[in-house]
Parts: structure tokens; C-alpha cells; sequence
């Protein structure tokens, strides 16, 4: 059966599907080779199967209509002790391919002894693609600012309006404990009692979502780069923009100690006053002031050769990572991360509050106040919000913070760590998730072998010299 017929809209797909077991069984499901089934695969990928998994469309409704979630997984290749199921985060993050990352990293070793299993969550990818977009035209350049967002977010709202219409109980059933819930059936149909789990970014809510329901079906779960205990996309935003000034700041300093090479100064206030000073001249540098550190020296040179009558790169005022008010996300399904953040989110929904808390932001947090990105996407959305509920449990934790991240801050590592348990390893890098691409990813291969934690510091990679 090709996993290619999932991608066409999600009430059709529905209306075609077979009757199917209530829970699929490790010996029901049928597994092929990725690149025989999966459209878009790589031909020359002979390790990674494919298949597909049965859930209810709602778990209120067991008997309900059905869904298919498409799962991949590499086999371990030594001795096989259990699974390790994969998740990269977003929300809207196909996970279809992460075993094949994973097993190519520095924490490839984990795939030893564990099969290493990905999927798509419902509503991405393979997994009943939900066919709705939002289409936001460039604005008039004359608009003023508060104009242009707000018909952005008005476009953006009534787009959300017309798909929750079209698929209200889908939509409605895009939530961290739905998810959870499918993980469980692909665990049933991996045949294991227990299952390990490896979750990044979101992938860590996820995580932390399964383990509240079904600990005991736990085996060791790693956690990086983790999100707060609590989601509200106000405090996402006022937390990464807070981190995203910090490193503004340790951006100066650094650019102070190469005043021989960039001449901005020798003081990181000094350095700080230069560059605000170019950006009241050049608004358009501002995406270059809060970059991760492995950016620093070429974003420095850029921005002396600007200060010195030079033009702009069009790549180094991209902002990696961030969305204006008009941006337009890739490689993920833009309106399933937004119905899963909304629909769990109780953060305002009307644009003059979202709009004031903007303009708040910016006078506390000068360079990164306007980058917020999530608040502004649940600006009309049309359904209650249903807060996680996050709880403790027994199965082995392992959490990784990074101590200079402004995507996932440091901070909500600990929060998370205080809600549910678990020891935090800490990473020396402002590099989001990058566990599996350093030479301590051996901890993620010990624990996951052994069950032993760390709460260790480890280097990340140096901040290149200019």
C-alpha cells in the first residue's frame, strides 16, 4: 500500500479507509522499504522501512473513524534490546526521516541495540496531511506597521476559520495528549511493552506528555533542547526575546574583544551603542544583532562593511529561526503547529491585546522584542484552549539544556525538570538540540544502554575566531 495516498484532504482520505483492527498489533503491520513506498524517498535509502499505523481520528470515539500514521524505522544493528522512538520537534515537524539522522550522528551508537523509529504526527506528511494554507500577499510598503500586521493576522485568522471548518474534528483532535495517545498504538504495534523515547524541542512536550499518561510503558526517555511545563505562547515569546537580547549583549562584548579587527569599540556598551546606532540608520540590520554564535564573525564583518558605506547581504538580514508578522514558515506544516499551539494555548486571541503585548515587548527588549513569533498565530482562533497538564512519573529521564539557546531558554529546562522529574544535563552552546552532533552524545548512547543520568556540563563547539 503506498503512503503517498495520505497526502490528499483529510475528508476524503477518511471516507476511503478500510475497517480496521481497534489497536494494530506488532504482527498486522506491514513494513516496506521507505523508498518503494514513500513518494519523494531517496531510491538509494536501503535501511529504512516504512509503514502504516491505525488510530482513532478521536480517542472519545475508539470505534470512530480511523486515520493512518506513517512510521520508519531503522533496525538495530547489534544485539536488539528494545526501540527508540524519534521525534525533531516543531510542532508540524515531519519525523519520518529522523532515524536516518540519528543513526548517522554522533549518537548513532544508540541505534546499536535499539531499533530507531520515526513518524509523521498527525497532520504532517504521510500522516493525513491537512490541506490548508495561509496565504499572506506582501503589504504596501506605505502601511504602516500596526496596518500591515493586522491585516496579516486577519488573513491568517480567517484562513484558520474556513480549514477548522472544514475539518472540525481533525483539527480539534490536534493536540500534545492526542499525539501521545498515537505514540501508544505505534508502541502496541512495535510489539513492546516498553518503548525508549529521544525528543527535541517540542518533541520534549511530547515526551513529557507521554510519560504522564503511560509511564509505565516507558523505557528511558531523553529530552533536548526542552520546552516550559506549561505552554503559552506569550511566555514562549517574552522568553525567547529575553534570550534573544542576552545574546544581542554577549554579541557586542565579543565583537569588543576584536576591536583591532571590526572597530566598534572596546566595551561591550560601546560596542552596543555603535550598533543600535547603525541600526536607527539601517532598520534593516536588525535581524543580524541576535544570531547564534557560529554566525558571529561573518555577521561582524557584514556589519562593519555596512558601517563603512558598503550594501547589506540580502542572506545576513535573514533572521534564522524567527518569523515576522508576514513570514511564512518550510519543511513543516505551518497550520498544524498553529492548531496544535492554539488549541492548547490560553493566550489572548484578539489582535489589539496580541499587538500591545508586541509593543511592550519591544520597549523592555529594544533589538529582539520584535521577533516575536507565536502569539501572533492564534490572533482569531476559533477554539478553546486546553492547557497541558504535565505530571511527574518514575521511567528514567534524562533532560538537556543549552546554556546560551535562545529558541528553547535554558530556564525552561529547569522548570520542566522541577515538574516532572529527571536529570539535567547542561550543553555550553547556544546550538538548538544539538546534542547528537557533539562528542558528549555518547551520554545520549550510554543512557539509553545502561539507564544511567548525568547531570554534567558539557562543552559546546567554540565560538568561531574572525
Amino acid at each position: 500500500m503506498s503512503i503517498t495516498r495520505f497526502t490528499v484532504p483529510l475528508l476524503a482520505a477518511a471516507a476511503l479507509l478500510p475497517v480496521v483492527p481497534a489497536v494494530a498489533t506488532a504482527g498486522e503491520v506491514a513494513w516496506q522499504l521507505c523508498a518503494t513506498v514513500a513518494k519523494g524517498w531517496d531510491p538509494g535509502d536501503r535501511r529504512t522501512e516504512c509503514a502504516l499505523v491505525p488510530v482513532p481520528l478521536d480517542y472519545a470515539d475508539p470505534g470512530g473513524p480511523k486515520i493512518d500514521i506513517a512510521v520508519s524505522r531503522i533496525r538495530a544493528t547489534g544485539a536488539r534490546t528494545g526501540a527508540v522512538l524519534l521525534n525533531p520537534g516543531g510542532p508540524g515537524q515531519s519525523g519520518l526521516d529522523m532515524p536516518r539522522s540519528v543513526a548517522d550522528s554522533r549518537a548513532g551508537g544508540i541505534g546499536v541495540h535499539h531499533d530507531l523509529v520515526g513518524f509523521d504526527p498527525r497532520g504532517v506528511g504521510y500522516s493525513a496531511d491537512i490541506p490548508c494554507a495561509v496565504d499572506v500577499p506582501e503589504p504596501d510598503p506605505g502601511v504602516p506597521d500596526k496596518a500591515k500586521a493586522r491585516e496579516a493576522a486577519e488573513r491568517a485568522a480567517r484562513a484558520n476559520w474556513r480549514c477548522v471548518a472544514a475539518h472540525p474534528d481533525f483539527v480539534r483532535n490536534l493536540t500534545t495528549p492526542t499525539i501521545a495517545r498515537d505514540l501508544d498504538r505505534i508502541r502496541v504495534a512495535l510489539g513492546e511493552d516498553k518503548i525508549g523515547y529521544y525528543g527535541v524541542s517540542w518533541g520534549s512536550a511530547l515526551g513529557a506528555q507521554y510519560r504522564t499518561l503511560f509511564d509505565d510503558h516507558v523505557d528511558k526517555m531523553l529530552l533536548d533542547s526542552v520546552m516550559p511545563p506549561d505552554l503559552n505562547v506569550t511566555a514562549m515569546d517574552d522568553g525567547q526575546a529575553t534570550a534573544g537580547e542576552n545574546t544581542f549583549h554577549d554579541f557586542a562584548s565579543w565583537i569588543a574583544r576584536y576591536d583591532a579587527v571590526y572597530r566598534f569599540g572596546t566595551t561591550e556598551p560601546a560596542v552596543a551603542k555603535a550598533l543600535l546606532d547603525l541600526r536607527a540608520e539601517r532598520g534593516d540590520v536588525n535581524g543580524m544583532l541576535a544570531n547564534p554564535r557560529r554566525e558571529w564573525a561573518g555577521l561582524a564583518r557584514q556589519l562593519a562593511q555596512i558601517r563603512d558605506g558598503g550594501p547589506i547581504s540580502p542572506e545576513s538580514a535573514k533572521q534564522p529561526g524567527r518569523l515576522g508578522w508576514d513570514g511564512e514558515p518550510h519543511a513543516f506544516n505551518h497550520f498544524q503547529q498553529t492548531a496544535l499551539l492554539c488549541n492548547e494555548s490560553p493566550s489572548p486571541r484578539d489582535f489589539e491585546t496580541v499587538w500591545q503585548h508586541r509593543l511592550d515587548r519591544m520597549k523592555r527588549l529594544p533589538v529582539a522584542g520584535g521577533y516575536g513569533l507565536y502569539e501572533q498565530l492564534c490572533v482569531g482562533w476559533p477554539l478553546p484552549a486546553r492547557p497541558w497538564a504535565l505530571t511527574a512519573g518514575k521511567s528514567p529521564l534524562q533532560l538537556v539544556g543549552h546554556t546560551f539557546e535562545p529558541v528553547t531558554p535554558i530556564g525552561w529546562a529547569f522548570a520542566m525538570r522541577q515538574r516532572i522529574g529527571g536529570d539535567l544535563m547542561t550543553i555550553e552552546d547556544d546550538v538548538h538540540g544539538s546534542l547528537s552532533a557533539l562528542t558528549c552524545a555518547n551520554v545520549a548512547v550510554t543512557f539509553f544502554d545502561t539507564g544511567k543520568t548525568t547531570t554534567a556540563s558539557c562543552p559546546g563547539a567554540p565560538i568561531p575566531a574572525p
